[in-house]
């Protein structure tokens, strides 16, 4: 018997593991489609380098048109499940039942011998890393209106697995690269569903390999301590990257040796927290890229359960609404000294405790007590 993530069991023959792989292959599986390897070859013109799209933790993505025309993007998985094809496929199936309009849609799958991939959604403007960060960014020009619907979108996709979600789902790997960008630069959470298919040590070696240390919370890293503030951290870290235009991997901020937050907390505390807006921004509410930053050090503090969940996140960025500051300590980050075990906490009063976090407007006051 088997047991998968999502509480599924399956019982299955051992002596026809390999009759039972040529039976499901090329079949519906509930809301996607079950791909055979050469299916995906032939898409991909034999997973071509002029069809990459970019490279992950946990495999290449090539672009491919299927026979009947629809554009798609094959992720290859370069870490092999340890999961029987059957396993495999039935978490795949379950994945495919999380719909919401800032997810990627799951299209299909191969799990064939020892070739695995997922068959999403093909999205005209690839990532945000691109759009932002990369070299795109000196053509596609995104406006602050844009942007902040960027972070709106994303901001409800995550609440979506986090709070609606059952069972909830730990992105794990929420970055620039992994919010990808539809024709309207509406945004798409990627990989939401992989999570699901490997082991923590998988995922931890992935995040390590793919330099987004910078978006990862302390705890996680230093701790292997995981929940859905995880995902808020790296979301907080997103918003300050949308802001400024520029990556949270950069270590050399105001002419010194400092991670985006750390230098993004230096301008708060010195009263010059615009100096952090994005050159290219011409126009721009000043007031609210304030609240924008300001709601990424909620996100942010060292604290795990200091941070608001999602659902707050998005009321916090979508209203007009008085924060209280006085509920802000120093945000937890880390620099990159090479060794996970000495990667140091930036502020000695990121040992404190609390058991409630609270948001303030005028009228209304949001606290959540206990948060998840």
């Amino acid at each position: 018997m088997g047991c998968t993530c999502f509480g599924v069991s399956i019982v299955w023959r051992k002596s026809g593991d390999s009759r039972d792989r040529e039976d499901l292959e090329g079949k519906q599986l509930g809301n996607i489609r079950n791909f055979s390897h050469n299916e995906l070859r032939n898409a991909t013109d034999d997973f071509h380098q002029g069809n990459k799209l970019g490279r992950g933790g946990f495999g290449i993505v090539y672009k491919g048109i299927l026979k009947d025309g629809t554009e798609v993007a094959v992720k290859t998985l370069s870490a092999e499940s340890k999961q029987g094809v059957r396993e495999f496929l039935t978490e795949i199936s379950t994945i495919s039942n999380v719909r919401h309009p800032n997810l990627v849609e799951l299209i299909g799958c191969c799990a064939q011998g020892t070739n695995r991939a997922l068959v999403y959604e093909y999205l005209e403007n690839n990532s945000l890393d691109r759009a932002l960060l990369g070299q795109n960014s000196r053509t596609v020009k995104l406006d602050w209106g844009k942007r902040s619907a960027i972070c709106m979108g994303t901001a409800r996709g995550l609440a979506y697995l986090h709070e609606e979600l059952v069972p909830h789902i730990v992105h794990r790997d929420i970055k620039a690269s992994n919010i990808l960008l539809d024709q309207d630069f509406a945004p798409k959470i990627g990989d939401f569903g992989l999570a699901k298919l490997f082991p923590d040590d998988i995922t931890h070696i992935s995040t390590k390999i793919a330099g987004t240390t910078g978006y990862l919370a302390p705890e996680y890293v230093l701790g292997g301590h995981l929940t859905l503030k995880a995902d808020v951290y790296s979301f907080g870290v997103l918003i300050l990257e949308v802001v400024s235009g520029r990556s949270s991997s950069k270590a050399k901020w105001g002419g010194m040796q400092k991670c985006l937050l750390e230098y993004a907390w230096q301008l708060y505390e010195e009263g010059k927290l615009l100096e952090l807006v994005d050159p290219e921004l011409d126009d721009f509410p000043e007031e609210e890229i304030i609240r924008y930053i300001k709601v990424a050090f909620f996100c942010t503090q060292a604290v795990a359960n200091r941070r608001p969940l999602m659902s707050q996140v998005i009321e916090m960025l979508s209203r007009n609404i008085r924060l209280n500051e006085k509920q802000l300590r120093a945000p937890g980050y880390f620099q990159d000294s090479g060794s996970l075990s000495e990667l140091p906490l930036s502020n000695k009063k990121s040992s404190e405790s609390s058991t409630s976090y609270q948001m303030s407007s005028a009228p209304i006051t949001v606290t959540q007590v206990t948060p998840r």
